[in-house]
């Protein structure tokens, strides 16, 4: 088995048993109940939508690949460092066994920073969509290479109904397709291949061309320098996700005002607004 057949294997395992746990009915009530997010919170899309290039701030404790990225990680503390630091957004990893993560670290985020919040996780259920919406999120991570086409299409789906952006991630031109195919309009090139985890950012200007001027999109995983924010920003990403380089930095606030290029063009969009459909820009 691949890293994540088997990261799939163990999540449809936990999966069944918090069903067991929690009926889907029950969840799903508690969910719409729900309050609605924040009316300044504009979701992860619109938290893209200004000029410049958009960052978007992951807490995760530890990886397959890197191991443990930060002891004793405090995500109430990351949270307010990430928003004292300029973040767009913030992505947090609720899967467990591999990750470290939980849905307790995303309602902890949420109750923390007033950032639109992306629940990062291997989501194969609308059952972990109702999850996403209780404990606060704005927007969770649709992995195309874990689904199949009718899948996304109605995970997509249902999570527009719940007021939920979906970040729909590819890493080849297939994937890109099937996710066109199902309407993405916000799309995340994973610079990493989820089959091996080796990381190779050249994927995201390969596949930049083929992607329509009004699709939003991300570039994620191996991506730590303004340089790259910059070169990124030239060809017409509208945004990245960033994670393992702010969880090692001693202090994470600083690195990523360090990251944003420290107020170069980089870092204008608190000044100014962004017509929204993810238009591409240089």
């Amino acid at each position: 088995m691949s890293i994540l057949e088997e990261i799939l294997a163990s999540t449809r395992g936990e999966l069944a048993q918090r069903k067991r746990a929690r009926p889907e009915a029950e969840l799903r009530e508690l969910a719409l109940a729900a309050p609605a997010p924040a009316a300044d919170r504009r979701g992860l899309r619109g938290a893209l939508e200004r000029p410049g290039i958009g960052v978007i701030a992951e807490f995760k404790r530890r990886s397959p690949s890197a191991g443990t990225l930060r002891e004793g990680a405090e995500i109430a503390e990351i949270a307010r460092a990430y928003e004292r630091g300029g973040a767009d957004a913030m992505s947090v990893l609720t899967e467990g066994p591999s990750f470290g993560g939980s849905l307790e670290d995303l309602g902890a985020a949420r109750a923390a920073c007033g950032l639109a919040l992306l629940r990062k996780d291997f989501i194969v259920d609308p059952y972990q969509l109702y999850e996403a919406r209780l404990a606060g999120a704005d927007a969770v991570l649709l992995i195309v290479a874990a689904l199949t086409l009718p899948r996304l299409r109605e995970l997509r789906g249902l999570a527009r109904g719940l007021g939920l952006d979906a970040l729909v991630e590819v890493h080849d031109r297939a994937e890109l397709e099937l996710a066109l195919e199902a309407g993405a309009d916000l799309v995340g090139i994973n610079n990493r291949d989820l089959r091996d985890f080796s990381v190779d950012v050249e994927r995201t200007f390969a596949l930049l061309d083929a992607i329509p001027a009004a699709v939003t999109v991300v570039s994620e995983s191996g991506i730590g320098r303004a340089a790259q924010l910059a070169r990124l920003q030239a060809a017409g990403v509208h945004g990245v996700l960033v994670g393992e380089s702010l969880m090692r930095a001693p202090a994470p606030a600083e690195a990523l005002r360090a990251l944003r290029g420290g107020g170069t063009a980089v870092d204008a969009r608190a000044t100014a607004g962004r017509a929204p459909g993810g238009e591409s820009f240089s």
